[in-house]
């Protein structure tokens, strides 16, 4: 099993994408987060690829995928998804497992809603698409979401600095011991590039689209009923357990597991989730 690297050219994005599997292989989809890339993946992909063909692209703004600059692209979810739906018309990808984690889950469910018939199961990994998910720490978003000023702005950019990323994101509820510096240093790395804090807080605004379109995701959810798995590190500061619970809500088959670990719960258990995954798709 080989790990390849590739661009796809979508309108004026470059798309960078990491693959691997067997060309006939089911297809899994994963959507990364915030402030990562599909380097996020890196462990779970080998463990998925001897069965399904797995696609991991770094969303716009994010990794390697390349961007034009502010001026002449808008950073928004809705552009993000549109990328993203682009990118996959461009591979021939008819169905897809979709695995979306905290960005990647409002990018995938706009997929979702939009191809309904191309989902093949959901695996949502501290991916939130109930309110019920949010904890305290999304205060100074979500002043900002309400009054977009100068002032709540600047507030948001506490988020970006390498402290927030590496001991908010990557270590806070995870056993410190078992997190690679690898991840959080690279994501650092790349908040230091030309317009990338601007580009993260254009996208901390726009994530009350996010919220506002928590009740068409979850009409999807009802009317469609995917088989969904939502597999959730129990101690992540701003997605809640409660989070992954309320997928019950409206799909009564969904299966939820608990995981004693924080955000980026791949750091930790990239194994056990793999297991879960490839447990989870046998029984479809």
């Amino acid at each position: 099993m080989k790990i390849s690297y590739h661009q796809q050219k979508v309108g004026d994005i470059e798309v960078f994408y990491r693959e691997a599997g067997p060309k006939d292989g089911q297809v899994i989809l994963l959507l990364h987060g915030f402030p990562s890339s599909s380097h996020m993946f890196r462990d779970l992909i080998p463990k998925l690829a001897e069965q399904y063909r797995v696609i991991a692209p770094d969303l716009p703004g994010f990794g390697h995928t390349t961007t034009p600059p502010r001026s002449q692209f808008k950073f928004t979810f809705d552009s993000l998804f549109q990328v993203i739906d682009g990118f996959t018309e461009a591979l021939a990808l008819k169905q897809y497992v979709l695995y979306v984690f905290d960005y990647g889950a409002p990018v995938g469910y706009r997929l979702a809603v939009a191809h309904p018939e191309r989902v093949q199961a959901i695996i949502s990994q501290n991916g939130n698409a109930y309110t019920e998910g949010f904890s305290d720490a999304w205060g100074s978003w979500e002043t900002y979401w309400h009054s977009p000023t100068p002032d709540n702005r600047e507030a948001c950019r506490d988020s970006l600095t390498p402290e927030s990323i590496r001991n908010f994101q990557y270590l806070y509820g995870a056993d410190a011991s078992l997190v690679s510096p690898d991840g959080y240093s690279l994501d650092i790395f790349y908040m230091l590039r030309p317009e990338a804090e601007e580009i993260q807080l254009d996208l901390i605004l726009d994530y009350r689209t996010n919220v506002d379109l928590y009740p068409d995701f979850q009409a999807y959810f009802r009317r469609y009923q995917p088989k969904l798995l939502a597999v959730w590190g129990k101690n992540d500061p701003a997605f809640l357990p409660a989070g992954a619970e309320a997928y019950k809500r409206d799909i009564a088959s969904a299966e939820v597991h608990l995981l004693d670990t924080g955000h980026f719960a791949l750091e930790t258990h990239a194994k056990e989730i793999s297991e879960l995954i490839k447990q989870f798709l046998k029984n479809d």
